[in-house]
């Protein structure tokens, strides 16, 4: 670039308030208004004939995948509608008739584009050919296909060392994509391969790893069905994975009981209809939570301790409260746990929790006469510096009431886009696994690098600090989903090539390196022909297991390609035909890809064949109590401190949060109607009595700071609304706060983000 040459560009975008209404929340999640919404945004996005012709074969068993959460599917798919609203809103998004082109970026700079919101950015539409923004230019344009892989190639060429390159991968690729961009990487000399996993469930693999052997959940969903207890902590099912209410409600139809822990009583599980079935259109809602605990951000182990002990001091009166033929057959440490748990005062911990003794007790009764307990969780307990912790105190739970590795109980962490956890079984980590690298040399005739690679806080410093020079996104909008902004900004500004491979226009395409490529791709509901054949791809749910997805619909453009021809013919072009692995073979037959995969990565076998239909599950230890991974052979009771958070004066605790317009940092809309909100997203949900105490009143304007390492970082321009939250805690909903969460503060391990712990004061503007 020109010395001296800078981008003008806005990183936030517009934060100018538009004409917000706040009316009481909508306390019935789904049902007619649901199918309502969820159509109105389809028939206006892909038209009526279009819209009609893909819901009805969404995640259908010879259909395509919802593009959106990674929620299983039934055994048997509902033929009327096996989706939610945020799913249809999900495939509207992809499948919409708005394009933009060389045309549309001819006559709008990435300068004017960047001050705008990213609610207007999306809004734009697809993006239907390859686009180049040159050094010192302010504008993308066109070019060839050829020309993008030969900038990629000479690029990587120039660096000094592949571990120059980082290789960032988004929860939306297919595992035939992940397997090749993992191996692509490799095959480089580097294991730099941070993915969106690092930013959300990380803490969940280790802690169910350390604990249990496998960093995955244990359950399948028909042991929703009839489980006796069902705790939801930390996690919002009616806006972030609706379809899951359906399972609750046959739990609490064959006599199951819910528990919510969370902050927030969330309107999904207060009341929910189900419009799948007549009685959802015109029958009453159903109760789904029995027992909300509504704990403090962050006390979710004091709270859990305070149950452990009351189980505990029943269980000196009544020795069947927990499973101890379980206990000394399968776990190792519960002598030590029961130990610890006598160091804490219950008095002192309730008042760390916010929540009532007499609730308290209420969950301990119901679970102590129970034996068939699922956990579930979400971004609610994985995203604090104690995120590993939070998870290992449910096990301690479960492992107590003999509650895994039997149906109809276990782990469930409710994974969020659509094949992250298929991303990482087929290959995408940075961390190095002997065994894989073993399998890579004997099957693809390689040797995969030995040193450890960076996850995303690591990608971000190496960016920010000049060590890294190129970055390559597989989806995704890196920037609004990074912690820190600013910094992950100017991490982004100081390479030489950024690269994304995207469905639509994102603020990453806006902040970029000296040079940016923008690589077009199908979504997941476009047909993926070659040479007139029909390919399919494979994803993972939540729950392990792998099927295919077929899409239908005509691709928005006859210039973008699949994310697997992209990855192969970058590769080909690189070693230029020099290499082991045949990349455009692989990238030509998504058949080969996938014998690769059942060679290579642990668990696959003939998934040609197995994941049509309904798919195959790959193996679960926990399932079949196998723990002969961990020390002693056993599942591993731990012992978990306390969060410490020591809020100064004035000091809140700030949660982020999404709204039921949006899916990650895609914003569909400005309303949240299950909150009461409508046409703003600037929106700080505070307790009343905080509210007076600070002299504030409904829809006063604040800016938000944080305040570590002595560098301060400020959100601007907030209305205050009045909500139900405890006292001394905030929520405010993501990307548009993520500018307070400090890079270098994250879980312990995990290196998770501490998006839902961050100490926040508030400054009321004149």
């Amino acid at each position: 670039m020109k010395e001296g040459f800078q981008r003008k560009v806005s990183i936030r975008g517009s934060q100018k308030f538009t004409d917000v209404k706040i009316t009481e929340p909508v306390i019935i999640a789904a049902g007619a208004l649901g199918v309502k919404e969820a159509l109105k945004h389809t028939f206006k996005e892909m038209g009526v004939i279009k819209s009609m012709q893909a819901l009805l074969q969404m995640n259908q068993v010879d259909g395509f995948e919802c593009p959106s959460c990674a929620w299983p599917d039934p055994e048997k798919s509902s033929k009327f509608a096996e989706y939610c609203e945020n799913g249809a809103k999900a495939l509207a998004d992809e499948a919409t008739t708005s394009h933009i082109g060389a045309d549309f970026f001819s006559k709008n700079s990435i300068e004017e584009l960047s001050q705008l919101t990213d609610y207007e950015l999306n809004k734009f539409g697809r993006v239907i050919e390859p686009l180049v923004l040159k050094p010192n230019s302010i504008y993308y344009e066109p070019v060839t296909w050829k020309e993008a892989y030969n900038i990629i190639s000479e690029e990587l060429g120039g660096l000094t060392s592949a571990n120059e390159a980082i290789f960032y991968t988004s929860g939306r690729s297919s595992n035939e994509a992940a397997f090749l961009y993992g191996m692509f990487a490799r095959a480089l000399g580097t294991n730099n391969m941070p993915d969106c996993s690092n930013m959300c469930h990380e803490s969940s693999g280790i802690a169910l790893g350390e604990t249990l052997g496998i960093g995955k959940g244990s359950i399948k969903l028909e042991d929703l069905y009839e489980s006796e207890v069902v705790i939801i902590a930390g996690q919002n099912p009616g806006t972030n994975h609706p379809r899951m209410l359906s399972a609750l409600e046959k739990c609490k139809a064959n006599g199951g009981k819910i528990i919510s822990i969370n902050p927030l009583e969330e309107s999904g599980l207060v009341n929910f209809k189900n419009p799948q079935h007549i009685k959802g259109w015109i029958g009453p809602a159903v109760d789904i939570a029995d027992i909300h605990l509504p704990v403090r951000i962050n006390q979710d182990i004091p709270l859990v301790k305070i149950i452990l002990k009351k189980l505990a001091d029943l269980d000196t009166i009544d020795n069947s409260v927990f499973d101890h033929d379980f206990i000394k057959t399968y776990t190792d440490g519960y002598d030590d746990l029961m130990a610890d748990i006598q160091n804490y005062n219950i008095e002192e911990l309730i008042t760390q929790t916010g929540v009532s003794e007499e609730k308290i007790n209420e969950t301990v009764q119901l679970i102590a006469k129970k034996t068939k307990i699922v956990v579930c969780w979400a971004m609610g307990l994985t995203q604090h510096k104690n995120g590993v912790e939070n998870i290992k105190e449910y096990v301690n739970l479960l492992l107590l009431k003999g509650a895994i590795g039997k149906p109809n109980a276990g782990t469930c962490p409710v994974r969020g886009h659509s094949n992250v956890q298929g991303d990482r079984s087929v290959g995408i980590m940075h961390f190095v696994d002997d065994a894989l690298n073993a399998r890579i040399k004997e099957h693809l005739g390689f040797t995969a690098p030995n040193k450890k690679g960076l996850d995303v806080v690591g990608a971000m410093k190496a960016m920010h600090d000049g060590d890294a020079k190129l970055f390559m996104c597989l989806g995704g909008n890196f920037l609004m989903a990074a912690s820190d902004t600013e910094y992950t900004a100017k991490a982004l500004q100081n390479c030489n090539l950024t690269v994304q491979i995207s469905t639509k226009l994102n603020r990453t395409h806006l902040i970029t390196g000296k040079t940016a490529l923008l690589l077009p791709t199908y979504g997941r509901s476009e047909k993926d022909m070659k040479d007139g054949r029909l390919r399919f791809i494979t994803v993972e749910n939540s729950m392990g297991r792998v099927r295919q997805s077929k899409g239908l619909l005509k691709p928005a453009s006859e210039n973008i390609k699949s994310e697997p021809d992209i990855i192969a013919e970058l590769a080909d072009t690189y070693f230029k035909g020099n290499h082991s692995v045949d990349w455009l073979g692989l990238g030509a037959d998504y058949n080969l890809i996938r014998e690769k995969i059942d060679q290579v990565a642990k668990g696959f076998d003939k998934t040609n064949e197995k994941s049509i239909g309904v798919g195959y599950y790959l193996p679960n230890n926990v399932r079949e109590l196998d723990f002969s991974m961990l020390p002693n052979g056993k599942a591993q009771f731990s012992i978990n401190k306390l969060p410490q958070h020591a809020l100064k004066k004035n000091e809140y605790m700030l949660m982020t949060i999404r709204s039921h317009d949006q899916f990650n940092t895609t914003i569909y809309g400005l309303d949240d109607r299950y909150r009461g909100v409508y046409n703003e997203r600037r929106i700080i949900f505070m307790n009343e009595e905080d509210m007076k105490q600070r002299g504030l009143k409904k829809l006063d304007v604040v800016n938000l700071s944080s305040l570590y390492d002595d560098t301060l970082r400020t959100a601007y321009n907030f209305k205050v609304i009045p909500y139900a939250i405890p006292k001394g805690d905030l929520a405010a909903y993501f990307p548009e706060t993520n500018v307070l969460v400090p890079y270098n503060h994250f879980a312990d391990k995990s290196k998770t983000p501490i998006s839902k712990s961050i100490k926040v004061t508030i400054e009321k503007l004149v």
